[in-house]
């Protein structure tokens, strides 16, 4: 079994284009349902090799129903995806002669609406990351330099963090103010940033990036304490500590800095496709969830301010 997920894995990264995250996640989805529909041998060391040709449409029905009691809608909806996806391609490279996935539907997700952090509460979030950069033996950290150029282009940006993380060097273009990044499905799109974004790219980039640099580094923009890129978890953690000390803060992730600068350019008057191009979304209706923030908000003024609402 070992074998068939390596092959499923190598399709998901070489012809889907899907992330680690999406191939990590699509693996585990598999082996649970082939050693829950196909289970192994009970002979201590013996080989499991499933039967896909006994998978039938009824099974993986039976298989998502058992999930539908603890599982989010949404983690039954990427299970059905994984299993559509690993169906259609054993189907396709022979190791299959049936797709009993074609029939197969899953619920549909959730369209909740994203939680945004206000533009004041942002302002008060980065100027409150700026500040930690000298600390009080008054020698500048190089590593609350990465934070600050971080957080800046997550936000002016509106780039998922995955993608800020896995930029290069050479992916930062400071005359012309803009960041290539490769998205989801190994899409690459070039987005602009601002002068607030550029100040504290600069000053990492002269300041942070060369003390922390090390034969290990690559080209990789933004560097961990110890010269390697960054990890998604060390810029989660910070953002996290440097939410619980601004009063009247949501908790959030960096993703929310990403739902925010959706939301704020929807609410200066930035027209939906536009938004769309810079999120890097597929689809308008993906980013049409924004919209509804807004809507949300003016509702809820005009219950607070209008005598008859």
């Amino acid at each position: 079994m070992e074998a068939l997920l390596d092959a499923f894995g190598t399709h998901l990264r070489v012809e889907k284009g899907r992330s680690e995250h999406t191939v990590r996640a699509y693996r585990s989805d598999v082996r649970d349902l082939l050693t829950t529909v196909s289970p192994p041998p009970v002979e201590p060391g013996a080989g499991h090799v499933p039967d896909l040709a006994a998978i039938g449409l009824a099974d993986l029905r039976a298989w998502l129903a058992a999930g539908s009691d603890h599982l989010a809608r949404s983690t039954l909806a990427r299970r059905a995806a994984a299993v559509r996806t690993f169906t259609a391609w054993a189907r396709r490279t022979g190791r299959s002669d049936t797709d009993p996935a074609l029939r197969l539907q899953a619920p549909r997700r959730h369209r909740t609406l994203p939680h945004v952090l206000a533009a004041d509460q942002v302002a008060g979030l980065l100027d409150a990351a700026a500040e930690r950069v000298v600390p009080e033996e008054g020698r500048t950290d190089p590593v609350r330099l990465r934070d600050v150029a971080a957080f800046e282009l997550l936000y002016a940006t509106g780039c998922r963090i995955s993608e800020v993380v896995g930029a290069d060097v050479d992916d930062l273009d400071v005359d012309r103010r803009v960041l290539r990044v490769l998205g989801k499905g190994g899409k690459e799109r070039t987005v602009p940033f601002g002068e607030p974004a550029l100040a504290a790219v600069q000053a990492w980039l002269a300041e942070g990036r060369p003390a922390l640099a090390t034969a290990e580094s690559g080209p990789a923009l933004l560097l961990g304490r110890r010269g390697r890129r960054v990890d998604q978890r060390q810029l989660r953690a910070v953002l996290s500590d440097l939410l619980t000390r601004l009063p009247g803060a949501p908790a959030t992730t960096p993703h929310g800095l990403r739902h925010s600068a959706a939301t704020h350019m929807l609410d200066g008057g930035a027209d939906l496709r536009s938004v769309q191009e810079l999120l890097g979304h597929a689809t308008l209706s993906t980013t049409q969830i924004y919209t509804h923030v807004s809507v949300e908000r003016l509702r809820r003024s005009h219950r607070q301010a209008h005598p008859r609402a």
